[in-house]
């Protein structure tokens, strides 16, 4: 997709608005880079600052601690994400089939977007598919919720929820299923690449059978 993307997310995630900088952008890139080979466990400003060619110090002076930065990379992609909806849906005015489009690109594994050159999408979706439940599973979810670290999710949530009610306005858990589906597209997806023998999909490369899972679930769900 050749378009310039703006993203802009809640300020209580950072010291510093890390799009406002080159090093700003560079810390956003490696970081990814970084958790996606390392884990978060094994992330640290240090080595990222290492990576970046910068002192810890400076990585600082943008995000206060790690578990932001994950939470901003996280709500950073959601946001991303749900824009790819919005784009990829905008002219289909049937809601079946609205919604079979979001379940196609919600279960789908991303490509680099170019529009945006200091984020790896890829990168990030793979992040998010292996740790991007540790944003909010946390001790401190409801602090962090009462900042509305978590909107991009539930704003993401809240378009698809809305779409399932078009498709069957009685079907009383709307909000649930839009979890569940999402969730269970990154938890089957990482299950179909790394312990296959959990799920039924046997083609590690090919997301199509996941897809149709997720089909199957929403829908029979939403009519039985």
């Amino acid at each position: 997709m050749d378009l310039s993307i703006q993203i802009k997310l809640n300020n209580k995630l950072f010291l510093r608005n890390p799009e406002d900088t080159e090093l700003g952008k560079d810390i956003l890139k490696f970081s990814i880079v970084l958790i996606h080979k390392l884990g978060v466990e094994h992330f640290t400003f240090k080595k990222l600052a290492d990576e970046v060619g910068t002192t810890e110090a400076s990585v600082y002076r943008y995000f206060e601690n790690k578990h932001l930065l994950l939470v901003y990379l996280v709500s950073w992609y959601w946001t991303w994400l749900e824009y790819q909806i919005v784009f990829q849906t905008n002219n289909i005015t049937n809601p079946h089939q609205k919604l079979k489009k979001m379940i196609q690109i919600i279960g789908s594994h991303v490509v680099d977007d170019q529009s945006t050159a200091h984020i790896n999408e890829y990168l990030l979706y793979e992040i998010v598919m292996s740790e991007g439940i540790k944003a909010y599973m946390t001790k401190h979810v409801k602090s962090d919720n009462a900042h509305q670290f978590f909107k991009p999710y539930k704003d993401l949530c809240n378009r698809i929820a809305e779409v399932m009610l078009s498709c069957n306005p009685n079907y009383k858990y709307p909000h649930s299923l839009t979890s569940t589906l999402i969730e269970s597209a990154h938890i089957q997806n990482y299950f179909r690449i790394n312990l296959p023998s959990l799920t039924d999909f046997d083609q590690p490369n090919d997301a199509t059978l996941v897809i149709d899972f997720l089909e199957d679930l929403v829908f029979r769900a939403l009519f039985g």
